[in-house]
């Protein structure tokens, strides 16, 4: 083979490698849909969920094929995932591995915090394969998804679930770019429209944790929002029943204080 043909060759090998790797992950997700579709049980009219680990773990063969698809994208194919992909990879890692993680011990354990202890947390440890490296849940939440410019989204607070009553539901389909901001919406609108964990209440909001923990998640210009109340004004609707109670929260003029987070599992027995 001559020397221009042979050097042409190799050049269109190196670029449809890195193609055929992007297109050979699934960004449908599908496996992943087809588990939470079969052990994820939805509460409230949708607005809270418990998850079956009982059936999750008998069909752990599924869950280990799906976690071991994530972990064989690698950093270069996820580099050139558009935004919406890598946030749907991200988040559905994140909740596929948390499951995994609640099934190294389940049914002997009544909370995600039973596999921490006093001086570490269940996020901490570095035993998720992902992207190359072994890295922990929060590297996942915090270092990718919450990383400043990277995608400045509060929105996904109500889409990776941690394996908790108090935490936003888990989503009864997996992520996808195609739909993403619909879904990310959805789930918005379901978790502050549950009274349970969002509510106004004797003449302030009484809000989930999270909104105090992740606050300043609210205050990064998200669809021009630069303020919690004024994220919480857009759901006034959801939060309050009176008229009045509802003009409050849209003027920003409600207090805001914060319900105590339920860390039990949320194992649908």
């Amino acid at each position: 083979m001559n020397t221009p043909r042979r050097a042409m060759l190799l050049l269109a090998a190196s670029i449809a490698l890195p193609l055929r790797a992007q297109q050979g992950f699934d960004h449908s997700h599908g496996a992943w849909t087809a588990l939470l579709k079969k052990h994820v049980v939805l509460l409230r009219n949708g607005q809270a969920s418990q998850m079956r680990y009982a059936g999750m773990a008998s069909d752990h063969a599924a869950l280990k094929s799906y976690l071991d698809s994530l972990s064989a994208v690698s950093v270069s194919s996820f580099a050139s995932f558009g935004k919406p992909q890598q946030m749907a990879f991200l988040i559905n890692a994140y909740n596929a591995f948390t499951v995994e993680l609640i099934l190294t011990r389940y049914p002997k354990l009544d909370s995600i915090k039973d596999l921490g202890s006093l001086f570490s947390s269940p996020w901490k440890p570095k035993w998720v394969p992902l992207l190359g490296a072994k890295v922990s849940l929060d590297d996942i939440e915090h270092g990718r998804l919450r990383e400043r410019g990277r995608y400045d989204d509060p929105r996904i607070h109500f889409a990776v679930n941690c394996a908790s009553i108090g935490c936003p539901m888990l989503r009864e389909e997996a992520f996808v770019a195609e739909r993403l901001h619909a879904q990310l919406d959805e789930q918005a609108l379901r978790f502050l429209s549950d009274r349970t964990r969002n509510r106004f209440a004797d003449g302030k909001l009484e809000m989930s944790k999270i909104f105090d923990w992740y606050g300043e998640d609210f205050r990064l210009g998200h669809r021009g929002i630069t303020s919690l109340p004024a994220y919480l004004a857009r759901f006034a609707d959801a939060l309050a029943d009176a008229p009045a109670d509802r003009e409050r929260i849209k003027a920003q003029k409600a207090d805001i204080g914060f319900l105590d987070y339920d860390w039990k599992l949320n194992d649908a027995r």
